[in-house]
Parts: structure tokens; C-alpha cells; sequence
């Protein structure tokens, strides 16, 4: 508990004693009325003082404003004991609704705790404690065991742990070495390490993120815009009509006054939009603290709300549905053994840095001799040409695509259909083989397309840049709806707006992109995901939902969060709606209380909030 929330304990224990000892007289006399006195000041002083506070500033009816009024004529009728017990345990609600609040905030507040307060900066050898805001782009910092990251960076010297569940919703420490990236928020659970900062901490990850969570509030989805307009309305007429029972039957019909009075009182206690007020936007609260302890940052209710009616997801594929890593998936040579082909093509890219040359040189996987390796000519657009000498043989090698077979009068036989790219080799004329490199497919995707089929999303589509045929063979071993390939950025756009074009009124489409290159698809749809955010400006920037780490499966619990979320928010609203809409009526009718009236708003109050907070509860249960 928070000392406020202790001290309102307090004052409610005080009251709740008085008020009991004024029930126990069976005399109504002036210690009665003093036990009641003290009771109804310990509990609610201030909801008066509040009251006139917000009609000062233009906010007439408010719930303080209804409280007052509604205890205050009980107390003029001689309904002591109502109106003491309204507001004892219209206060009680409010200490259960602000504890229930104040949970629902923690895992936001943990996520905002990861904001640093200083950073270690290196200079001439020495450490000063600085603002993370007064160090500079190329500047060292020391992080020490137990710190935080203060700002994005590349370790120089040193090893150690990373805890960066803030970031990722991932438990599992990430081990760091030098000339490794960290992120700011992260935390240094062992070693000393020295880093190099790449980024000001307006621009680092812990910012942008920060940034985000702090924004996310202004994006309302439109079960709270409702409940916003619908509270501005039903306030004042409830008002009205709790005025109008009051005096007209008096009046008109010659009714007693203290029996009507009471009657509109416990209509106005009863009248309370608290339940809708509150409940609501803490359930979506819920929902989006949910999705932050689970890796996924949500720029704002209305796109969690969108999440629970997904009917189409399209999928980027390079560094989405695929790693964006090369690797060697077959080696075809005419002649000789597979290691010989790949040993010539190895050596041949030894000096390469190209993505192909590199995934070659890693299927090899053994030392390269550099004095074996004569001249190396680039053929710009084709391949290499690379002259290698080895026992007094010396070898003229051709390593490139089709076209440098073409244009060294190489005949390359028929292949098979081939699922990436091609490498071919060959030696003065002579063709030896080839070499086929692929993409990788990340390892949870297959789990992540099953999960969204069986949460409902009836179509999955991927577009891509990439050649329209290695696209399809992609699509067709992830079972893909749809697939489209050879793709430009605005052709993307034109792709989802067709989709968008054919789905269902009500339901939603999602774009899954790495939030580089994707950003006007990202925008175009109705719920923009990025992948792989920490690290990523373009993903924070373009997207709408952020998956902290490079997994798609995290989209299920996206999805799932945002259904529970809807169908909490739903509950709440019926619920409380219902309740009240009966007691109103049967307040009305004198068949109801004032004790009645408490449950209508106190009790239903504190059912929604507590329903509302499972929100919080989420556990992953993603396919294994």
C-alpha cells in the first residue's frame, strides 16, 4: 500500500468504528448523533470539499458532486445511518478501486523504471558520474554489475550478462563480449564493461520506448471514447431525473417529501458512473501492461482493441518470416566431392564481405591458406574472377551467377527448381557445379502461423521483394494463403490495399514488417506490427505495435491479450449497465434501499475494477 492509500485505511477504520458504535444506540440522542457526525466527517470530509472544488472549475457533475448531494439529503430527512454508510463504503470502494489501479500501473511503472539516472563516463582514465543527456557520441562509459545501461553502444573491453526482460519480456540473460551492441535499459547482472556510446540518449532505446509507453495513453480505442461521451451525458440526466422524483410527486400528487427525497437520494447514490469510468480504460490499462511484460509495446489502446479482430496478416519476408541470414543449402558438383567444390568457391571469396561469399566461407568452415590465393578480378554485376595456385597447379576460377557462365561461353545443364540462389563454379571453360545459398526461415515461425489459424485469423499472406518463384517455394512450406513476389515498397501498398479491398466490415488487417523498409505498408494498414524493436528506430517510429525481439510467435499473445482485454471491457460494461439501469428503476419505485443503492455503485464498482485487472493476469500459452 502507498502511505496515501495507508492514511484512507486509517481514517476508514476510525469511521467504520464510530459508525458502529452509533448502530449499537437504540436512542437517538445527541451522542448519536455525534457518533454519526464524526463517522460520516472521517470517512468523507474531503468528497464535499472536492465537490466544491470541481464546480469551481466548471465540473458540476461529478461523482463527488452526486455523493454530496445524496448524503446530504439523507442527513436533512433524518436518514443518519444511510448516509453515513453511503459514504463509509462509497470510500472503501474508492481505496479498492485505487489499490486495484495502482496494480494494474506496476508493470508500466517497472517498464518505465528502466529510464537511467546516471551514467559512468570514462575520461583520461577516470570515472565521473554523469546526466546520461551530457554524454556524447563516441564517448566511453563504464557499466559495473547491478547498473543499468544508460545509452546504446558497442562494448570495447569486458564481458558480461545483459538482463533485458524490460525490453524483451524474456527472462533468459543475453552474454556480451567485445564489439557487441547493447541497449539502454538493459541491466549489467555481472562484469565490468566498458562501452562505446552510438547514440544521445534522446535517440537511444530506452527513450524511444519511454517515449512510447508515455504516448500510448492519448490513443483511446472506442470503447472509451464511448464510455467518455456516454458518462458526459447520463450524469446530467440522472441529475435532472433524480430532481425531478424529488419534487414533482410532492407537488402534483401530494406524496410526503421525506419519502421522495430519500427515494431521489438513493437514485443519485445509485447513479454513479464510477463502474464505466473507471473499469474501462483500466481494462485496456490491464491490457497494454499485459503485452509490455511479454516483450509487445502497444502505441495505444485502440490498436490493442483493433488486435482482437484480426482477419488477414501479411507478412514481410526477408528478416520476418526469414532471418535475413544467408546459409549454404546444397552444393552440386559434376565433378569430384562436394567439400572440393565448396573448398575452390571459399577460397576463391576468401576476400568478400558479400552475404553470399561469407555464408560459403562458413559452410567450409576450415582455415584458408592466403598464399594459395593469387589475383582476385571483381566482374561487376556477374562474379569473380580468382587465380589460385596450389602443388605447382595453378587454377583459373569463374564463380558468379548465370549470366558470368553466359558470358565465358560456359553451358550450365538444366537444374531443377531451385528454392534461392545460385552460385555457379567453373575452371578455364570447364563447369564443376554449383552452389545454393537460402535464406533462412526463423525457427518459431512455423508455431507462429499454426497459433494465428487456430486463433481464428482466416488469411495469411506474404510479399516480398524477392524473386516471385523463391517467394512461393517460401509460401509453400510455411502453407502461406496467399503469396506475391517481386515487389517494390509501393507495390506492397497496392497489394494490402487490395486485401484491405476484400475483408470482412468490422474485421481488421495487420502488416508484420521489420519497420526498415516497410514503413508505407506499416502505415497503410490497420494495425502496423514491427518486428525486432530494440535497436530499431524505423520499427518505434512506422509501426503500431512493436515485438520487442525477432519472434513472430509473439503476434498469438498480441492477439490473445487484446481478445481477454475485449471481452473484460464487454463484461464490465454489461454488468455495471444492467445493475444500475435495475436499481435505478426499483430506486425509483421505492422497492429499493439505500443500502441497494451502495451495491449499485460501490459494489458494482469494485466487481468491475477487480474484473478489470485480469487483464494483468496473462500467461503465454503458445504452441510447443
Amino acid at each position: 500500500m502507498t502511505k496515501k492509500q495507508k492514511r484512507m485505511a486509517i481514517r476508514l477504520v476510525a469511521s467504520a468504528l464510530f459508525f458502529a458504535v452509533g448502530m449499537l444506540m437504540e436512542e437517538k440522542t445527541a451522542w448519536y448523533w455525534l457518533f454519526f457526525l464524526v463517522s460520516y466527517l472521517s470517512a468523507g470530509y474531503d468528497i464535499p470539499l472536492r465537490a466544491v472544488r470541481n464546480i469551481k472549475n466548471g465540473q458540476f457533475f461529478d461523482e463527488n458532486f452526486l455523493m454530496s448531494v445524496a448524503t446530504f439529503g439523507a442527513i436533512a430527512i433524518g436518514a443518519m445511518e444511510e448516509a453515513v454508510g453511503v459514504m463509509l463504503f462509497y470510500q472503501i470502494g474508492e481505496l479498492f478501486n485505487d489499490y486495484a489501479v495502482n496494480k494494474s500501473r506496476k508493470s508500466i511503472t517497472e517498464l518505465m523504471d528502466i529510464n537511467p539516472e546516471y551514467a559512468n563516463l570514462l575520461k583520461e582514465g577516470k570515472e565521473e558520474k554523469v546526466d546520461p543527456y551530457e554524454v556524447l557520441v563516441g564517448d566511453t562509459i563504464v557499466i559495473k554489475p547491478g547498473e543499468k545501461v544508460p545509452l546504446d553502444g558497442i562494448v570495447i573491453k569486458g564481458t558480461g550478462g545483459l538482463d533485458t526482460k524490460a525490453l524483451t519480456g524474456e527472462s533468459m540473460p543475453v552474454e556480451v563480449k567485445e564489439n557487441d551492441t547493447v541497449f539502454s535499459g538493459s541491466i549489467n547482472l555481472n562484469g565490468v564493461l566498458e562501452v562505446r556510446v552510438t547514440k544521445l540518449f534522446d535517440d537511444s532505446t530506452v527513450a524511444k520506448i519511454l517515449e512510447l509507453v508515455e504516448n500510448a495513453s492519448f490513443r483511446k480505442a472506442k470503447a472509451e471514447n464511448f464510455i467518455t461521451r456516454f458518462a458526459k451525458v447520463y450524469t446530467p440526466v440522472v441529475v435532472t431525473l433524480a430532481l425531478i422524483l424529488a419534487v414533482a410527486p410532492p407537488l402534483l400528487f401530494g406524496g410526503e417529501w421525506g419519502t421522495w427525497i430519500y427515494r431521489a437520494c438513493s437514485f443519485l447514490v445509485v447513479s454513479c458512473p464510477c463502474a464505466l469510468v473507471i473499469s474501462v480504460p483500466l481494462s485496456f490499462f490491464g491490457g497494454l501492461g499485459a503485452a509490455s511484460k511479454n516483450g509487445i509495446l502497444m502505441k495505444g489502446s485502440n490498436y490493442l482493441e483493433a488486435m482482437a479482430s484480426l482477419e488477414t496478416v501479411v507478412f514481410d519476408k526477408t528478416g520476418t518470416l526469414t532471418t535475413g541470414k544467408f546459409r549454404v543449402t546444397s552444393v552440386d558438383p559434376v565433378e569430384g566431392t562436394e567439400e572440393e567444390l565448396l573448398k575452390l568457391a571459399a577460397y576463391g571469396e576468401f576476400h568478400s564481405n558479400h552475404p553470399i561469399a561469407l555464408s560459403v566461407k562458413e559452410a567450409y568452415g576450415k582455415p584458408v591458406d592466403e598464399s594459395l590465393i593469387g589475383r582476385v578480378e571483381e566482374i561487376a554485376g556477374h562474379g569473380i574472377r580468382a587465380e589460385l595456385k596450389e602443388e605447382e597447379k595453378e587454377q583459373e576460377l569463374y564463380i558468379g551467377n548465370a549470366r558470368l557462365m553466359e558470358q565465358q561461353g560456359i553451358t550450365v545443364p538444366p537444374q531443377e527448381s531451385v528454392t534461392g540462389t545460385s552460385l555457379y563454379v567453373a575452371e578455364a571453360g570447364r563447369y564443376l557445379g554449383s552452389i545454393t545459398i537460402s535464406d533462412t526461415i526463423r525457427e518459431d515461425v512455423p508455431m507462429a502461423l499454426k497459433g494465428l489459424k487456430e486463433a481464428g485469423v482466416r488469411k495469411l499472406v506474404m510479399l516480398t521483394g524477392d524473386k516471385p518463384e523463391v517467394g512461393q517455394a517460401v509460401g509453400e512450406k510455411l502453407g502461406l494463403d496467399e503469396v506475391h513476389g517481386g515487389l517494390l515498397p509501393g507495390d506492397k501498398v497496392g497489394k494490402v490495399e487490395e486485401l484491405l479491398s476484400r475483408k470482412q466490415e468490422g474485421m481488421n488487417l495487420a502488416f508484420v514488417g521489420d519497420g526498415i523498409n516497410d514503413a508505407p505498408v506499416l502505415a497503410r494498414a490497420d494495425v502496423g506490427i514491427a518486428m525486432g524493436g530494440i535497436g530499431s528506430d524505423a520499427a518505434v517510429e512506422a509501426a503500431d505495435v512493436v515485438i520487442m525481439t525477432d519472434e513472430p510467435s509473439k503476434i498469438i499473445d498480441a492477439i490473445a491479450i487484446a481478445r481477454k482485454t475485449a471481452a473484460i471491457v464487454k463484461q464490465n460494461i454489461i454488468f455495471a449497465i444492467g445493475v444500475k439501469v435495475l436499481i435505478l428503476l426499483l430506486s425509483a419505485a421505492g422497492l429499493a434501499t439505500m443500502w441497494a443503492a451502495v451495491f449499485g455503485d460501490v459494489g458494482v464498482s469494485v466487481l468491475a475494477i477487480l474484473n478489470a485487472i485480469r487483464a494483468l493476469g496473462y500467461q503465454s500459452n503458445k504452441l510447443k
